[in-house]
């Protein structure tokens, strides 16, 4: 048996290959066999959700003794059978996935699709189009209008962040199959990153990352920790989500909604007492220095995120910043598309309101921030994130 790995999964993969070349192009059929107790039964359920997962997914394919078939690939059909011999603590998935093929990393380019508008502001603000694809990336290709670059220091290497994007463009770029997963956005959960969505997330115990941004959930002293990779360390500080003066102590669900290497969605869910809910869905995206939410609760009332130790932040246009550098040298930032009242701990508070946008991270360099990292270029960025979808495009 021999290892495939296709984008964050790895499997256990047989020696035959199937392949079929039609009018549409070629596709292959791969299939294999995961057991336990070679690997743990956890470690199999999720093979099992990984598989069926990545159907409709563009991902890099990566053979351990076949390497010539090394490419991008989108996974057309995904099947598996699970047997389960609990009294013998035997258990194992067969799996089938047919692949469509694009070509090897020298003959196809990533087009990185960035759709919709800015959002919609009460200041007036057209905000800055900005992109990041892998660390790795080259060639990145925009027509006669290039924009400018800037790097980031993440877990996985520096990435390139592109700023200034031209209008109604969709970048190209090149990728080796090894590179296309580094600084990408990412779930974990109980130990294990996820592929798809189909997967369930222990409530109190999952992990959004990009290698530049980290967001947990807490059950003691705060609703989420957001830390920042910088200095070569993970640096991290404690924000309370609050509706109406109650803070959010403990999430009760959990669910992944987006779950691509460009970007990663996860909503929580929380009961109110007597009755309703509150629901924050959190999105991080590759290359970015900032966790965006979307606060929400039934009735019209007070929604506000702050931080659990107070920090001292000045009042600009859409955003709060802390005054001065913390120890780690950075300046914890949070902001907003509409209205808001800063909040006396370091924050956002709207009232009236059954929902709130916001964006909250540190400004990486505090008051030595490079172009780029400065506080009105995270707010101008929150602004205009785009919406992105991958396709690979044959040069």
């Amino acid at each position: 048996m021999s290892t495939l790995q296709l984008g964050r999964l790895t499997l256990r993969e047989t020696m035959t290959v199937s392949e079929t070349v039609r009018d549409a192009g070629r596709t292959l059929t791969v299939h294999g066999k995961e057991v336990t107790p070679l690997i743990s039964r956890t470690e199999l359920l999720e093979r099992l959700e990984g598989v069926l997962g990545l159907r409709g997914s563009l991902v890099p394919a990566i053979w351990e003794e076949k390497s010539e078939r090394n490419g991008y690939y989108t996974i057309t059909d995904a099947s598996a059978d699970y047997t389960d011999r609990f009294r013998q603590s035997i258990a194992w998935v067969t799996w089938k996935l047919t692949l469509a093929r694009h070509g090897g990393d020298t003959d196809v380019d990533l087009e990185s699709r960035l759709s919709g508008a800015v959002r919609a502001n009460d200041f007036s603000l057209a905000g800055e189009r900005w992109h990041a694809p892998p660390v790795g990336a080259y060639g990145y290709y925009t027509g006669s209008t290039s924009p400018s670059t800037m790097t980031r220091a993440t877990t996985d290497g520096a990435i390139t962040v592109y700023r200034a994007l031209p209008a109604n463009t969709s970048p190209r770029w090149g990728c080796a199959v090894e590179d296309y997963l580094r600084g990408r956005a990412r779930i974990l959960s109980s130990g294990f990153e996820r592929v798809g969505t189909g997967s369930t997330l222990a409530t109190d115990n999952w992990e959004l990352s990009n290698g530049l941004v980290r967001v947990r959930p807490l059950t003691v002293g705060g609703s989420l920790e957001v830390a920042a990779f910088t200095g070569s360390a993970w640096r991290p500080k404690t924000w309370w989500a609050d509706v109406g003066g109650t803070q959010i102590s403990r999430w009760e669900s959990a669910t992944v909604l987006r779950n691509d290497p460009e970007q990663v969605i996860v909503r929580l869910v929380e009961s109110r007492s007597p009755v309703g809910r509150a629901v924050l869905d959190l999105t991080l995206r590759r290359g970015s220095r900032f966790v965006e939410g979307y606060f929400q609760r039934g009735d019209s009332g007070t929604l506000s995120v702050y931080l659990a130790t107070a920090e001292t932040m000045t009042d600009s246009t859409s955003y709060v910043v802390r005054s001065t550098d913390d120890a780690n040298g950075n300046r914890a930032i949070a902001g907003s598309a509409r209205n808001f009242d800063p909040h006396a701990s370091g924050g956002l508070t709207r009232t009236a309101a059954t929902a709130m946008d916001f964006f909250v991270g540190v400004v990486a360099g505090g008051g030595s921030a490079v172009s780029g990292d400065q506080a009105t270029n995270l707010r101008d960025q929150y602004l205009a994130a785009l919406p992105e979808t991958t396709a690979a495009i044959r040069r």
